[in-house]
């Protein structure tokens, strides 16, 4: 019941903060408060647990606050950084949380699920780069083509870099004649 409230309140913050209206010192005092109060109930709660589901619950909970202060800090001054701060945000507590669950396996399987997590957060940071370059008021259409694309190339050309390193690992687990085809795959579907 908790958990549900808390994204119901989560929701209603990123739509408050995408619908760019600014707040007032005192509403934005009264949503760090909050927040806050928020953080320390859902500590409470993960102390409640023990080990690994305990550190689970301690990022969840600490990547929650994460990002709800940058979107109130998005709602107070609505600005394209602001925005870019909370998708940003968003990334790396989805990060904080896949590594921690990755810590539940063991071996080749814990490198796999790291190497997974890390490309999802380089896959979502390059997202959240193109969406800023999109958002960038500039002189003229073709000058912001020219920055989508840059953007859309940088984001591409990371990603394809992070899943072919995911990839790779994949391929560690793999000996002889398989690891090397495993490797030729991933070089050529990730152009590498």
């Amino acid at each position: 019941m908790k958990n549900a409230r808390n994204l119901l309140a989560l929701a209603a913050a990123a739509l408050m903060a995408t619908s760019g209206m600014a707040m007032t010192k005192e509403e934005y005092n009264a949503g760090k408060d909050r927040i806050g109060a928020d953080y320390k109930a859902a500590k409470a709660q993960c102390d409640t647990l023990q080990g690994n589901a305990k550190d689970v619950c301690m990022k969840e909970a600490k990547g929650r606050e994460k990002v709800a202060k940058a979107e109130l800090e998005a709602q107070y001054k609505p600005s394209d950084k602001a925005t870019y701060n909370v998708n940003e945000a968003r990334a790396d507590a989805d990060y904080e949380v896949a590594k921690e669950k990755c810590d539940d396996q063991k071996g080749d399987a814990k490198d796999i699920c790291v190497k997974d997590a890390k490309a999802a957060h380089v896959a979502a940071k390059e997202n959240a780069k193109v969406q800023r370059a999109q958002a960038k008021p500039a002189d003229s259409t073709a000058e912001k083509r020219a920055d989508v694309a840059e953007a859309k190339k940088d984001a591409a050309e990371a990603q394809r870099e992070a899943n072919y390193k995911a990839a790779k690992e994949r391929c560690d687990t793999m000996s002889g004649d398989a690891k090397d085809k495993c490797v030729a795959d991933a070089k050529r579907t990730h152009g590498q």
